[in-house]
């Protein structure tokens, strides 16, 4: 179930709708200080692609502001990468996931296609079980949710919090409560935060 949006196209295709959405609403709202933004996207190299998608995923939406004095840069938050990991957050979320509900033999086919080391892995685990439990955003956001999590099993019991029937729904509501994670964008993270309380939520067809 959850290793077919491994290889799901279309569902990466989306991913980048929802981060250009994204970064459509984060210049509509200008610079902190009033000024106008203007673009300056920056060059990822992500892993754990279909060579199809790895141009489409090559760049990180960002912006700079246009006013002498300021040029503050704002990065808006994205679906696709989950802060400054190299491996895109579909591969994080899942390939951690199924960790704990698949055999060990086909974990380890999970790994070899998507190009991860049991290594990376191992990092991704300790980041879930320790980094992230211990972090402001999961302090605030954890209570919100209406069912309990258990925090050894993440992050598959948070991808099963979410009420959806459809493996595809669940995964990308979880992709957009972790989105106060991919970036630094302080009112869109507060936003965040105060919708996760409607988990079992409206359809995932918008960025918002």
């Amino acid at each position: 179930m959850y290793q077919n949006l491994l290889f799901d196209s279309s569902l990466l295709r989306f991913l980048l709708k929802l981060d250009s959405d994204l970064a459509a609403q984060c210049r509509k709202q200008g610079c902190k200080c009033g000024g106008k933004l203007h673009g300056a996207r920056y060059r990822r190299k992500p892993r754990g692609l279909p060579s199809e998608m790895e141009d489409d995923y090559a760049w990180r939406y960002s912006f700079c502001c246009a006013l002498e004095g300021c040029r503050r840069r704002t990065t808006p938050a994205s679906f696709r990468f989950l802060g400054r990991k190299v491996f895109v957050s579909v591969v994080v979320v899942l390939v951690s996931a199924l960790r704990h509900g698949a055999t060990p033999a086909r974990v380890a086919k999970l790994r070899e296609a998507v190009g991860v080391s049991r290594r990376t892995v191992e990092r991704w685990r300790q980041w879930w079980q320790e980094s992230f439990v211990r972090s402001p955003f999961w302090q605030q956001a954890r209570g919100r949710l209406r069912k309990a999590i258990d925090s050894e099993a993440l992050p598959l019991s948070l991808l099963e919090a979410f009420c959806s029937a459809q493996a595809k729904t669940r995964l990308l509501d979880l992709l957009r409560f972790l989105l106060p994670l991919s970036a630094p964008w302080p009112k869109q993270a507060s936003r965040w935060l105060s919708v996760t309380r409607r988990r079992c939520l409206s359809p995932t067809g918008s960025a918002v």
